[in-house]
């Protein structure tokens, strides 16, 4: 897959993608992100990508002009590309728009700066609009950071494991079951004794019922989404039950 991404800073994306899961990915040619510079495609002397806002106001806003022709020419070289913007009044990221998206034939990321775009942007030429939550940082950057990287671990051989990304926390609707490795004991605690037996009924149930019991006490939002077979709400009920005693 090709993520693009339009910014004024392309400088802050040189390490993240090139370290770790993402530049090994990128090395083996399993995605390509490629950064361009929104001034590019501006106009002038000065190459202006903002002006002050119409009625007044505070700040700056990011002219329509150089992205419309920065998303033009990325459509001529990827025409089925989804044009995605960043902004905090976006539909909030899940891990199934991670899925989802990563089935898409390319990805345009729009990162805006100063107030925002002009309106227009988002009338014309955007597909989907995302946030990471209800809150504001300086820029589109970094919430495109962490989607790209998010999308990525659905990639096929991305992942070392093919089925890392199918059992991470939210995949299923509820929060990943506890971790453990060597050594058997760490400042006196010891690692489960069903995770040591061998038995993997037992550690597939074990695993299921220590996912249910952490997504109740952690997000029990979660659990009014969550697909849920009989077993789970019988494993739930005795949860429950053994709090209230």
């Amino acid at each position: 897959m090709t993520f693009d991404v339009l910014t004024l800073f392309p400088g802050m994306f040189a390490s993240p993608f090139q370290e770790s899961i993402l530049g090994r990915a990128a090395k083996q040619d399993l995605l390509q992100v490629r950064l361009h510079n929104l001034r590019d495609w501006a106009e002038g002397k000065h190459l202006t990508t903002d002006d002050t806002p119409y009625g007044g106001g505070d700040g700056m806003v990011m002219k329509p002009e150089p992205i419309a022709r920065a998303v033009a020419d990325l459509k001529q070289q990827s025409p089925q590309a989804k044009v995605l913007l960043m902004t905090p009044q976006g539909q909030p990221f899940r891990q199934r728009d991670a899925e989802e998206l990563a089935q898409e034939e390319g990805l345009i990321f729009l990162c805006g700066r100063y107030e925002g775009f002009d309106e227009r942007v988002r009338q014309s030429l955007v597909d989907a609009e995302y946030s990471l939550g209800d809150f504001v940082l300086t820029g589109g950057e970094l919430p495109a950071m962490v989607m790209i990287d998010a999308i990525s671990r659905y990639l096929p051989g991305v992942l070392g494991c093919s089925g890392s990304a199918e059992s991470d926390s939210f995949s299923d609707g509820l929060l990943e079951y506890p971790q453990y490795t060597r050594p058997a004991v760490f400042n006196g605690m010891a690692v489960p004794e069903v995770l040591l037996s061998g038995d993997h009924g037992r550690i597939a149930r074990w695993r299921r019922e220590q996912q249910l019991l952490r997504t109740w006490k952690r997000r029990p939002d979660l659990l009014d989404r969550a697909q849920l077979s009989d077993e789970d709400h019988k494993v739930l009920s005795r949860l429950k039950a053994e709090e209230d005693n």
